[in-house]
């Protein structure tokens, strides 16, 4: 299973529209908050591929604003990030997954990249598609499931 994550796009609509042209092998796409118009637009525009949207602070429709789901046999729990407190980010996430039964945490907010194993659990951001921050480039992300082994990275974004 391949999955295509995004995040932080805030109303660029050409660059989400390219990241999922590019990524149409895609098994699903995953937006974790904060692009709502844009993202109902290349969903529509993508009609027959699946795609997950998580709300963020920036977004107002009727989203989750977490979910926990299985995808290729792993337990993800998803978020955009923005409730959990920064200076200790890793354990709040890290432990919110673990009482879900999670082994994956995908979240974004930060407009970090970030792809680290805490607590046993595999925390992934993709950065921004757009707005980065902390001197990295705008990047997303790709989660590759094949049987017991799961690979996470981000893809910089070069348009």
């Amino acid at each position: 299973m391949v999955i295509t994550v995004i995040s932080d796009t805030h109303g660029d609509f050409e660059t989400l529209y390219e990241i999922v042209s590019r990524n149409e092998s895609s098994d699903l796409f995953i937006h974790l908050g904060d692009g709502e118009h844009e993202f109902a637009d290349v969903q529509s525009a993508f009609y027959s591929k699946p795609f997950i949207f998580i709300k963020g602070n920036n977004d107002w429709g009727n989203f989750p604003q977490c979910l926990v789901t299985e995808l290729g046999g792993r337990k993800f729990y998803l978020c955009h990030g923005h409730r959990f407190e920064r200076s200790r980010l890793k354990e709040y996430l890290s432990a919110t997954a673990i009482t879900n039964g999670c082994e994956i945490a995908l979240f974004g907010h930060t407009h970090v990249p970030m792809n680290e194993k805490y607590g046993g659990v595999l925390l992934f951001n993709p950065g921004s598609a757009v707005l980065p921050r902390g001197g990295n480039p705008p990047t997303y992300g790709k989660i590759v499931i094949n049987g017991d082994t799961v690979t996470a990275e981000h893809i910089k974004i070069d348009l």
